[in-house]
């Protein structure tokens, strides 16, 4: 049978189920990823569940997101972050060593190899020809203690590219006319595989833009085949002898197919506050700016920061206008010094901040209110920069410099006209500057087991939950509609972010931007009935964030009734006990008010016999079909009250029979 890149990569990888897309598998796990946004519960899921030692090749602990330390608390989290990796026998990436996302592919990504990542953008990594899929931290725990991933088979989305990008246009582009022409769910349960001649005229970080942002689309991954142009950037990373070839089977089809010819792309922007909300530049020009921001794994690429300096040199950047700069990674940014580039920025007028994520996880470079600020990141949620009236736009690195010069929205194409300008061509460094010297290696194992875990004050233990119950009557405490984001659900940025490993305190911020009395509504339940959510399409959409399935059910929820889930979120609510239930039909999530007292029968029964589940509206003597795509695996997991307790049992019980350890 001929297969694709996508397929090839699960079918050696396959450890249970079969590739039939919508059934249940099991995946083995070669690497993870983990940055300081999520790893801290990562950790100390990894201490709930008693491991000794990471069982994967390859496990990494960035940090790049809670880089501000306005008090101790983000340093007291990475101390403890690195007292876990000595113990546990992971890789320590330190402050200002890079994003986690292109620090991999430069130091760790290996084609054919699989990879699970505490962040939605882990399908970065797929730019090399690997298999890497964003999940919640629990998953990314199991991983490490050498569980599999069980996951829905994928639809394999083929894309054929054909022709050569325009000047003045860039990978980002590509991924946005994807966006344009889908929106924000339109990846969900596919992989999407890149290939066609067009793919000769992407370098291997152009390709990393593009499979960032994947997660844009609701896709679980994103592949490419690993080509010459892998093979390249390896050589220019001094790791050539990790390169396998891996390409699709000359007669390889797919589930799905589009084509993009390169050469009829145009500048394009995604405008507040959606990545799906796409126009062309040339719709929307003349708006004024007040801050452009460069960075970000979603343009992590040396090119990405050369060619704004290339078309800044000489000038200065328009008056009352920040200009902001953010290295996506510490070698990066000393091939940019190298080069000259840097300089030339910092005569242009920018802001030359730490390496990291910053500004697109709202740690600092907030925007003022009512000022529009261009980016060249992967996401634009309401209030995601730290400003609750923001008003963020998505582009290119091209289209950003262009309005940092004008100080309104303008076509880079205009540039030449405008300045006399032609499209630059950078000259990047044919050997890349490796530094290794922020990157700590995993202790050896007699050592490691000597390692006592460093916690400071912020740092709590996990929240124990009860099993789901056989009956639930409970209020519905919030209506929500389409594409909740979890940066909704549960916000970002520098206010709320150092709490990320106290949940009691974390909980208070919960679904604080769409109503602020919810914490205190729903935690009135929590030693009662509990609650329950109303949602619409596209529910938890974004961030991997597993905080946002968990501060709800610290708070007393129960279960959640949306008319779809994104897929992340839809799991981690599994992982922690949490009953995801979809609408048959879509029009019910109308007739439910706040308020309302639901009741869901004879649950435990109707899960494991799979019988129909009828939620009834005791309030308005109504009845509700309801569906829900749990497999037989997490229905256990559910009723056990979420995958760390189910697992806990299930090697308890294994290790009595065996007499011996949890993680022998």
């Amino acid at each position: 049978m001929a297969y694709n890149v996508a397929q090839k990569l699960i079918a050696s990888h396959l450890v249970a189920g079969d590739m039939t897309p919508g059934t249940e598998i099991g995946l083995h796990i070669d690497q993870t990823l983990t940055q300081d946004a999520t790893g801290t519960l990562v950790m100390l899921e990894l201490e709930a569940l008693g491991l000794d030692r990471a069982r994967t090749e390859v496990s990494v602990q960035y940090i790049d997101h809670n880089l501000l330390q306005a008090d101790s608390k983000n340093a007291e989290d990475h101390d403890f972050l690195r007292s876990a990796c000595r113990r546990f026998g992971l890789w320590y990436s330190k402050a200002g060593n890079g994003v986690s996302h292109p620090t991999h592919m430069q130091r760790f990504g290996i084609p054919g190899k699989t990879m699970v990542g505490s962040d939605s953008h882990t399908p970065a990594a797929g730019s090399l020809g690997m298999l890497a899929i964003g999940v919640g931290g629990t998953e990314v725990a199991l991983a490490i203690a050498g569980e599999p991933l069980y996951l829905k088979m994928p639809e394999v989305w083929g894309v054929r590219l054909t022709g050569t990008l325009p000047p003045w246009t860039s990978a980002k582009d590509v991924i946005l006319e994807m966006l344009r022409r889908h929106g924000v769910h339109g990846g969900l349960n596919r992989i999407i595989e890149y290939h066609g001649p067009g793919l000769g005229g992407l370098t291997a970080m152009d390709r990393h833009v593009i499979a960032n942002m994947g997660a844009e689309l609701g896709a679980t991954s994103t592949v490419f085949p690993a080509d010459d142009q892998v093979r390249a950037f390896l050589r220019t990373e001094q790791r050539e002898g990790d390169f396998t070839e891996l390409l699709a089977d000359p007669d390889a089809g797919y589930d799905v197919t589009e084509e993009i010819d390169l050469s009829t792309i145009v500048p394009l922007i995604a405008l507040p506050s959606s990545p799906g909300n796409v126009v062309p530049v040339r719709e929307v020009v003349g708006r004024p700016v007040a801050q452009v921001v460069i960075g970000s794994s979603a343009n992590p690429g040396l090119r990405d920061f050369a060619i704004v300096a290339a078309i800044a040199k000489g000038r200065q950047t328009h008056p009352g206008l920040s200009f902001d700069v953010n290295p996506s990674s510490r070698q990066i940014l000393q091939d940019l010094t190298r080069m000259g580039a840097t300089f030339d920025l910092i005569s242009a007028g920018a802001r030359l901040h730490q390496t990291g994520c910053m500004g697109c996880i709202g740690m600092g470079q907030a925007p003022a209110n009512g000022s529009n600020s261009l980016r060249t990141m992967p996401r634009n949620f309401p209030g995601r920069s730290g400003t609750k009236e923001d008003s963020v736009y998505l582009c290119s690195p091209e289209t950003a410099v262009a309005a940092a010069l004008t100080g309104t929205i303008t076509d880079p194409r205009d540039l030449p006209e405008l300045f006399g300008l032609e499209y630059p061509e950078p000259d990047l460094p044919a050997v890349s500057s490796v530094n290794l010297a922020m990157l700590e290696k995993p202790l050896p194992p007699d050592e490691a087991s000597e390692v006592t875990l460093v916690k400071g004050e912020n740092i709590s233990s996990l929240p124990v939950f009860d099993p789901l119950p056989d009956r639930i009557e409970a209020p519905v405490a919030l209506v929500v509609g389409d594409n909740i984001s979890t940066d909704e659900i549960l916000p970002a940025g520098a206010r709320v972010l150092p709490y990320r490993s106290n949940i009691p305190k974390l909980a208070e911020f919960t679904f604080a931007q769409i109503d602020a009395s919810y914490p205190a509504r729903a935690a009135q339940t929590r030693d009662t009935s509990g609650h329950m959510l109303v949602a619409g399409a596209n529910y938890g959409q974004g961030s991997s964030r597993e905080h946002a399935a968990i501060t709800p059910r610290f708070l007393g929820l129960r279960a959640v009734l949306a008319v779809s889930f994104a897929r992340i979120h839809w799991q981690n609510l599994a992982n922690f006990g949490v009953l995801a239930l979809e609408f048959a039909d879509t029009a019910d999530h109308g007739r439910i008010q706040q308020g309302d007292v639901l009741l869901l029968p004879n649950l435990r029964d109707a899960l494991v016999n799979g019988t129909d589940i009828l939620v009834q509206n005791q309030t308005r003597d109504e009845a509700y079909p309801v569906r829900h795509g749990l497999s037989p695996r997490q229905i256990q997991m559910l009723l056990a009250g979420g995958l760390i307790p189910w697992l806990r049992g299930r090697s308890a019980r294994d290790a009595r029979r065996a007499g011996s350890r949890l993680w022998p």
